[in-house]
């Protein structure tokens, strides 16, 4: 089953991918802790969600665990089953809102980061982590 988890193609440009999304989960996980008001526990709080502390910091920390292993190329395809969770779940309770209030566009513009992350932890999930990986380093007989 590990095998199956680290297993990647050869491709070169994979990293380009992969540099997006983790930089991204990796900035967005630090700020939760950096700027918990406006990022994390106070976000949380302002969409409805149930404990919000708690879920500012488990997400939070996710988001940095993830985003360091997709940078890194170390079980990236696991590491993008979670920040495809977390994608869902932050398109379902702020975006759904956003187009029931204010409407098609204005959702899809506030959605723009979401939609590239969303698709780029697909992508990884399919190829993994790429030729320069540690996934790659690991798989090899």
């Amino acid at each position: 089953m590990l095998k199956n988890i680290i297993n990647t193609d050869q491709a070169k440009t994979t990293i380009i991918i992969r540099v997006m999304v983790g930089m991204v989960f990796l900035s967005e996980g630090l700020q939760k802790f950096l700027f918990p008001a406006i990022r994390g526990t106070g976000r949380f709080t302002k969409i409805g969600l149930p404990n919000p502390i708690f879920l500012g910091d488990l997400v939070g920390t996710f988001e940095i665990l993830c985003g360091i292993l997709i940078l890194l190329g170390i079980l990236t395809r696991l590491a993008s089953s979670v920040t495809l969770v977390i994608m869902i779940t932050a398109l379902v309770t702020t975006k759904l809102k956003i187009f029931i209030n204010d409407g098609f566009w204005v959702m899809v513009h506030g959605a723009r980061t979401d939609y590239a992350m969303l698709l780029g932890s697909i992508f990884l999930i399919i190829k993994g982590g790429g030729y320069w990986s540690v996934d790659r380093t690991l798989s090899k007989p």
